[in-house]
């Protein structure tokens, strides 16, 4: 008898143990999802982090905003280049590209040549100066404006080396589940972004209808444009 009753509270102990395993199953579901919570929330802080400093491209898009020339289009065309170079990031693609020297080299020239000369413009309407019209529309072609998003960028070095480069390092620390979810994290934070920028330019337009405030834009537009094709330069001779 004794043994019959220790074999039964030996099996009653053995599901007391697997009942107890099942109910840790939830804490480690809950556990999991933190963990996923929280490479979300660093994904979206590093990204925000990186694309909310002033730079070329944020300039661009302010400008349209305000302009109301195929502003959001513009902001999606920076979201959805923002996705494929955080993806390419987040899957290792940077650690290749940023290992070849001779095309940093064509990226780091060919950028500043662009942004010399989107700066000139600036500049130009700067000097030239206008006022933002009731009546105003926009003032280029979707496909011109387009391109020129495009420009703005792509041929930013920066753009990769914050995409590409940081993104795909600091996402590499993370185990594989989290990794894909700290890059989509930081994706979230170029949607927000952009189209609050977008949008934010608009309310901005009654301000922009006096000659002053556009003289004043185009010249920050101006400086932010060849202060970075600068630092391009200095990069590219000093390598």
């Amino acid at each position: 008898m004794k043994s019959i009753s220790f074999t039964l509270a030996g099996t009653r102990d053995t599901h007391g143990l697997n009942e107890t395993k099942g109910k840790k199953r939830p804490f480690n579901t809950n556990q999991a999802n933190v963990f996923t919570m929280t490479s979300f929330i660093q994904g979206f802080g590093l990204g925000g982090g990186l694309i909310v400093a002033i730079g070329a491209q944020n300039a661009f898009v302010l400008t349209q905003g305000v302009r109301r020339n195929h502003h959001l289009a513009v902001a999606a065309l920076c979201i959805l280049c923002d996705g494929l170079l955080i993806g390419l990031g987040v899957t290792g693609v940077g650690a290749m590209v940023s290992s070849n020297a001779l095309l940093g080299q064509v990226a780091a020239w060919g950028g500043a040549a662009f942004l010399l000369w989107y700066g000139f413009n600036a500049f130009r309407s700067a000097l030239k100066g206008g006022a933002l019209n009731d009546d105003e529309t926009a003032t280029k072609s979707l496909k011109q404006t387009l391109m020129l998003t495009l420009g703005v960028t792509l041929l930013n070095p920066h753009v990769y080396l914050d995409t590409l480069v940081l993104m795909g390092s600091i996402s590499g620390q993370y185990p594989l589940p989290e990794r894909y979810v700290f890059g989509f994290g930081a994706f979230s934070a170029s949607i927000v972004w952009f189209i609050l920028l977008s949008l934010g330019g608009q309310l901005l337009a009654p301000a922009f209808k006096r000659d002053i405030t556009w003289r004043m834009l185009d010249g920050a537009v101006c400086l932010t444009m060849w202060g970075i094709a600068a630092s391009l330069i200095h990069g590219a001779i000093t390598t």
